[in-house]
């Protein structure tokens, strides 16, 4: 403990429930005590401008994913439509 002060687990947000991160599970395993300063204490991190590069990185592959799914349902709607067509060729 730093000090003598008292570990204190409880999060900032008056007691409220609050999401807990993989990213948080990652860096308490690795260490608790820089957990603890940043998610109780909510001291600084230094490492900022990586952390907002690895944000923006993953919210454009979030861009990219999020577009191949709507590309891949538009190309089975398309498919469904092409195939109604061909059925409606081939009955008449």
């Amino acid at each position: 403990m730093m000090g003598g002060s008292s570990h204190n687990s409880e999060p900032k947000t008056g007691g409220s429930a609050r999401v807990i991160r993989a990213s948080e599970i990652g860096q308490y395993a690795y260490c608790a005590r820089a957990w603890w300063l940043g998610s109780v204490v909510g001291a600084p991190t230094a490492n900022a401008d990586e952390l907002a590069s690895g944000a923006a990185v993953h919210r454009r592959h979030g861009r990219a994913v999020w577009l191949s799914r709507a590309l891949f349902a538009m190309a089975m709607a398309l498919a469904v439509l092409a195939f109604i067509v061909a059925l409606g060729s081939f009955i008449r």
